[in-house]
């Protein structure tokens, strides 16, 4: 059985690094945060929707194609964990 993708709450202290995406081809523009975890794994979730997860992918590069083939931009930078922390 496969265990769910944690909720944005229960990666408090498991996570590496967050990416803001953008779709600048609607207005206003839709905003996803991707958020990797320590482990590798990556989540992405829609800040409007209360953070509901949209996205679960065993790496970084599933993640990142995902939002590619929807058309995502990143956001220049990325926020770190070791620097927040």
């Amino acid at each position: 059985m496969l265990s769910p993708a944690p909720n944005l709450a229960e990666q408090i202290n498991n996570w590496e690094f967050v990416e803001l995406w953008v779709d600048t081809i609607v207005f206003p523009p839709r905003l996803l945060m991707l958020v990797s975890d320590k482990d590798g794994k990556s989540y992405i979730y829609d800040p409007i929707e209360k953070y509901k997860l949209i996205f679960s992918g065993s790496t970084y590069d599933e993640a990142h194609s995902w939002l590619l083939e929807d058309e995502y931009e990143r956001v220049d930078g990325r926020l770190l964990a070791q620097d927040v922390v």
